[in-house]
Parts: C-alpha cells; structure tokens; sequence
C-alpha cells in the first residue's frame, strides 16, 4: 500500500514539473519588461528612420483584352501551328507580355538607358576614378595606398553600351508584373517606379507595343508562308505531273481497261471452288475413316466384321444378321434336346450355315462399296484442289495488277488534292496579305496614381516593433531558461535536499579586509543579523556537544567563504571562547584581513614543530586567530599527517567553537583531509554566481568521501533581486534590517 502510495505521489510530482508554469514565466518577463519595451522602441524608431528615408514607388496600371479567336480570313497561323482556340493560347500571350524582346523594344523607343532611376549605377568608386584619372594613369597608386589595386580597373570604371542596355532592360523586367484577371480575357499590365508620369507611360506603351508586335509578327508570318507556299508549288506541281504519267504508263503496259468485273467473277468462282473442295474434303475424311474401320478387320470372322459401324448401317446386312442369330439361337436351342444326327438337329445347322453365307456375301458387298466410296472421294478431293490453286493464281496476279493500279492512281489523287489545297491557300492569303488584325485591345489605360504602393511605412513600422517585441520576450525567456545558478533559499533546499542556516546580504562598497569585521561594525543591520541566524543555526543543529570544530568551505575561488568565516567567529566569540583557523595554505587571506605582522607563525609552523600554540595564537576582537603561517610547499602532507588531527583534538579541548576556513572543495583536496577531523561542515554558496552543476559536484565529492554537510549559507545576495527572485522561485526574504 505504501509503495502505491508513492509512486502515485511520484507521478503526480513528475506530472507537476512537466507542465509549465505559465506564471513563472509571466514575471520572468515582468522582471524584463523595461528592457523588452527599450528594444521594441529603439527597433521602431530605427525602423521609422529607415523608412522615412526609403523612396515612394508608384504603380500604373492598364488593362488589356486578348480575345483567343481564330481568324478566318488568313490561315498561315495553322501553318505554324498556333491553334488559339486551346486554353495554353492565353498563357502563352502573358509570357510573351512579359519577353525581354518586348521590355527590350519598350526601352530603345523611349530612350530610358539615359533614365536617372534605370540607368546602372558606376562601378567601382574611389578605385574606379583613381584608375580612369588621367593624372594617375602613369603614377603607381599602390606606393600611396595599403593595398593593391586591380590590373583591370579601368575596365570596371565604366561600362559598354550594351551593358548598360542590357542592365536597364533587366531592371524595368523586375518592375513590370503581368497579372490575368481570374476567368476573363483580362490581363493587368502594371510598372513600379518612382517616377510616376514616367510608369504611367511605360505601362500604357507597354500594351501598345505588345499589339504593333502582334501585328508585325502576323504580318511578318504571312509573307513567310506566302514565300514558303510559292516554293512548294513548283515542287507540287512536278510531282503532280509525274505521277500521272506513271499510272497512264501502267495501264498502256499491262493492257487494262477495267478490273472491277473480271475480279469479281474470279472471286465468286474461287469461293464456289472453295465451298465445293472443302465438302469433299468433308467427304473423303468420312470415307476414309469407314475404310479404315473395314481394312483394320478384313481378317476377323463375320460376327465382328459385321459389327463394324460402316457396314452395320446397312439395312442389308442388318436384316442377314438378324437371321443369322436367329438360326444360330434354333442350333442352340436343339442342341439340348437332341443329338448332333438328330434331322432336327441337321436341319438347324443348314439352316445356320446358309444364313451366315448370305450375310457373308452381303458385308462383301458393303466393303467393296465402302472402298470404292474412298477411291471416289480422294479421286474428286484431289480434282478439286488442283482447280482451286489453278483459280487462285489468276486472282492473285489480278490482285497485284490492281494493287499496283490502285496505289498509282492513290499518288495522283494524293498529290492533286495537296496541290489543290496549297493553290487555294496561296490566293487566300495573297488576297488578305495586307489586312492587319490583332487579338488584342486596350480596355483601359493606364492613369497617373496618387498614392504609393510602397513602401507600407504605417505597417512597416508596426510590424518591426511587433516582431522586436517577440525578440526581446524570446530572447527574455531563453536566457532565463540557460541561467543555471542559486538565488534563493527554496532552489537550494530544492536542488541539494540540504538545509539553508541563513543567507547573507549583499554589502557593495567595503573592502575585504572591513568585510572581514563588519559584524563588528554594526552599521549593516541586515549583515550583522543574518550571521546571527547562521550562527543559531550552526548551535541549534548540535546542543548535545559543547567544543565543536566548524569547518566553512565553498565550491570554487570568491563566494565569500572567509568572510563568513571571519564574521561566524566574531558572532560566536561574543557568547563562547573560539578560535578561527586559515586552513588555506595555497592562499592564506585571514593574517592580512586581521592585520598580522609578516612572519607571523601560524598553523603551516605548528603542525612542523617550529613553533608551539601559544606563539601562534593571536588573541584579536574577542576571539583568537591562528593564520596559515609560513606557505610550506606541500601543504596537503601536512593536512592528512597525524600532528595536524592531534593539534585539532588539542585545540578543540581549549576552545569551545573552532571555526577552519578551508580551500574550496572544487580547486584541491585540502577540505576532504580537514573535513575528517570536523564535526559541522558549512558550505558556502554566492547567490546568482555559483552554477549549480558546481555545487552538486563539490558536495557530491564530500558526500562521496563520507563526509555529511550540516548546511549552506547563500552568501551576497542582492535584496534588489531578492523580491522578484523569491516570487518566482518561492522563499522568503526579510527587509526589516534593510
């Protein structure tokens, strides 16, 4: 039940830290919203200035009519094959609207490579004017200049004339749009610039010209067919003629007058042949099958030649064999009674005898009849078939006499008709040659516009503050999302599961070594009161020892640990006897933050013997500081050696609080030898400074060494902060002292 229990609790907490807290992030950005706000105007007032600077373009537009209507009159266009009854002929004329020969045609009739917003701009600038400077051309610019100018500068210092027309051309292309009306014959024409009047005339020219070159192009295509139909003709007409005297030749030589009459009749002949030689064939099959039955049993007895299909269906031989089997039943039936000499018995078998004789003679008869029915067949078969092949060579040759007649004749007809055919369409064309017609027409013209299209400086200006807006909560919420630091108690007993003895303010302005006595002072209320807390807190967490070792670390360099050290001691020097120790034998700071003389023996001289405890100990402010003394070259040896835990045990039974301020856990493994010999350990951490992947990891090395941490100390937080951190991250901060 209790394993239910938690992991529903479970689910319900990961349930919980994926939704997102959508308050949070609310005063994440109330936090920022004066920044976000600068940059959304700064952007817009960049924007305004760009814009107001941005010239005006004009649009003028006019609409022309295509009508896809094939024209009766002049039939070149099939010729060439334009079929504008297809729903590709308007598509086609809008790309043709939109060709570089007609922009080209635009450009050269009215003059605008000379056109100050169409014309390219020169090329090449200072360097350019240096290069085509007549002054220079013989002087060697480089010596004046850090830098090396190109051998073909004065080529790019100006530009050929087609050049220039052909970026003039390309430009006024980016400037015209084409755009069909929607299920009409309509097409918009319509030319952006700044000069108004100037697209206002380039839109209407622009239709007008496109209508000149329609009609020049069918003007152009009818002289060309025209041209190309009188060549044909010639050709034509001597094919025309040499066909005809091909056929007249044919018929002169092979005699022929008419084919029609004399291949019908050999055709009904060879089909009443044919009908006939396969009856026979019909015939003979069957013939020969019953001779084949009667030859296979010539030599059986009478009862099965008898039986025989073929000779059985003759009523003759049915009948005989009839009496046969009657005589020979009568035999049978005497045969029981009486002897084989009996008359009766004689009389029977003669009797027998004769029948079967009779019925012999008659099945002679059929099989001589069904052989000679065989003879007859193969004999009429073979009569017929050879009239068969003899019909179907004549019709053969008559065949291919007029097969050839027939594709001669074709030829004449094929090439009169062709020749016909170009013969009309030359006159017609001949005759309307001079007749211009056009599909197209102007619907209306194109008028000077007013108002710009562009640029939409309202919407511009609107849309940059909007979208810098987006940028600075995006920006907002992503840094915020990356900032991977402690601020407030509740994320530290969160995130490390250790509790919070105090946090301490954050106090600008003082030096380090005043800071190291502020507690002191008393004139930083809310400092003072805070290491009061963490001081409570260290005595409330063990009541049951009296002379307890007080070990103050942090994760790396600069969190202000020996401040915390230094002031903790002074606060509890005031109720107890303590002792502060610098453990820091890398980098000793307590000596010059209490004003020790140099040379002053210290911890680094007691544990080597140089010295004993009373001339290291320096009594100062209520309590007594014993610094790191002398900076040995190997400090860690002296901090796991066994003199060092006997001076501690020695200096725990003096005192009743000793406070060590070590290295931090992050920079060496001094903490892990000192943390061994103490019995509280006080992990300080700089409030919106430390990375809380560096804090676990420091921890994580104490407790991975057995060492319990008894609590953090947030040290330097700014009460600026404390407020806006605290509601969004939970915990409490009081302003009372402040």
């Amino acid at each position: 039940m209790d394993e239910t229990t938690n992991n529903n609790a479970s689910k319900r907490q990961q349930l919980l830290d994926d939704e997102i807290d959508l308050r949070a992030l609310w005063r994440v950005l109330m936090h920022r919203k004066w920044s976000i706000i600068s940059l959304a105007i700064v952007v817009s007032m960049l924007a305004t200035l760009v814009v107001l600077s941005m010239t005006p373009i004009y649009r003028a537009t006019a609409t022309l009519l295509i009508e896809p209507k094939k024209n009766q009159l002049v039939s070149a266009e099939e010729l060439f094959g334009l079929d504008t009854s297809r729903g590709e002929y308007l598509a086609t004329q809008f790309e043709l609207l939109k060709s570089r020969e007609l922009v080209e045609r635009v450009v050269l009739r009215n003059n605008l490579v000379a056109h100050p917003e169409l014309a390219p701009e020169e090329k090449g600038g200072l360097f350019a004017w240096l290069g085509s400077s007549a002054w220079l051309k013989d002087v060697d610019v480089s010596q004046f200049l850090p830098i090396t100018l190109p051998a073909d500068l004065q080529e790019q210092a100006s530009l050929s004339e087609s050049e220039i027309q052909d970026q003039v051309v390309r430009e006024l292309k980016n400037r015209i749009s084409i755009v069909p009306v929607s299920k009409t014959q309509l097409v918009k024409i319509s030319v952006d610039m700044a000069d108004a009047k100037m697209a206002t005339h380039l839109a209407n020219d622009l239709a007008r010209n496109y209508i000149e070159n329609q009609l020049e192009a069918r003007l152009a295509m009818t002289q060309t067919a025209t041209s190309w139909m009188n060549q044909r003709m010639g050709g034509l007409k001597e094919k025309l003629q040499d066909s005809e005297r091909r056929l007249q030749a044919y018929r002169e030589k092979e005699n022929l007058v008419d084919l029609k009459g004399v291949t019908t009749i050999s055709a009904e002949s060879l089909s009443d042949i044919s009908t006939r030689l396969s009856d026979a064939r019909n015939a003979s099959a069957q013939a020969e099958s019953q001779y084949r039955q009667v030859a296979a049993m010539r030599n059986s007895d009478i009862e099965r030649l008898s039986s025989v299909p073929a000779v059985l269906a003759n009523p003759l031989v049915q009948e005989f064999k009839a009496e046969h089997a009657k005589a020979m039943a009568k035999v049978q039936e005497l045969s029981r009674r009486y002897g084989p000499k009996h008359p009766k018995m004689i009389a029977a078998q003669s009797d027998a005898r004769s029948a079967e004789s009779s019925l012999r003679n008659q099945v002679d008869v059929v099989v001589a009849g069904i052989e000679k029915s065989y003879q007859l067949a193969k004999s009429n078969e073979r009569s017929l078939g050879k009239t068969y092949q003899k019909n179907k060579g004549e019709i053969q040759d008559i065949s291919r006499k007029e097969f050839k007649l027939r594709e001669l004749q074709l030829e004449v007809n094929t090439n009169r008709s062709l020749y016909n055919t170009f013969l009309g369409r030359l006159k017609e064309t001949t005759a309307t040659s001079d007749l211009d017609t056009a599909n197209a027409r102007v619907v209306d013209k194109a008028v000077l516009p007013s108002i710009p299209i562009k640029p939409k400086k309202a919407l511009i200006v609107l849309l940059t503050g909007l979208l810098s807006l987006m940028v600075g909560v995006g920006l907002t919420l992503i840094v915020d999302a990356f900032d991977n630091r402690f601020k407030t108690i509740a994320q530290v007993e969160d995130r490390l599961n250790l509790p919070v003895l105090g946090s301490v303010p954050l106090v600008a302005g003082n030096k380090k070594k005043v800071m190291s006595h502020l507690f002191l002072n008393n004139k930083e209320k809310g400092f003072s009161e805070s290491i009061r807390g963490i001081r409570t807190g260290l005595i409330l967490s063990s009541m049951e020892s009296k002379h307890r070792i007080v070990m103050v670390t942090s994760s790396i360099p600069s969190e202000g640990k020996s401040s915390i050290s230094s002031n903790l001691a002074l606060s509890l020097g005031q109720m107890e006897s303590t002792l502060l120790i610098d453990a820091d034998m890398r980098r000793p700071t307590l000596a010059r933050r209490f004003g020790l003389k140099a040379g002053t023996p210290g911890l680094a001289n007691l544990v080597v013997g140089h010295a004993t405890i009373e001339e290291c100990l320096i009594e100062q402010d209520g309590i007594y500081v014993l610094s790191a003394g002398a900076v040995p070259p190997n400090p860690l040896e002296l901090l796991s050696s066994p003199k060092f835990g006997q001076i501690l045990k020695a200096l725990k039974e003096k005192f009743t609080y000793v406070i060590i301020d070590s290295p931090p856990v992050q920079a060496v493994s001094d903490p892990l030898m000192i943390a061994a010999h103490a019995d509280q350990l006080l992990y300080v951490i700089q409030s919106d400074s430390t990375h809380i992947d560096q804090v676990d990891a420091g921890i994580g090395q104490l407790l991975q060494n057995k060492l319990r941490v008894t609590g953090t100390v947030l040290n330097q937080v700014d009460m600026r902060k404390a407020q806006y951190y605290s509601s969004q991250y939970g915990g409490k901060y009081s302003g009372y002292y402040t």
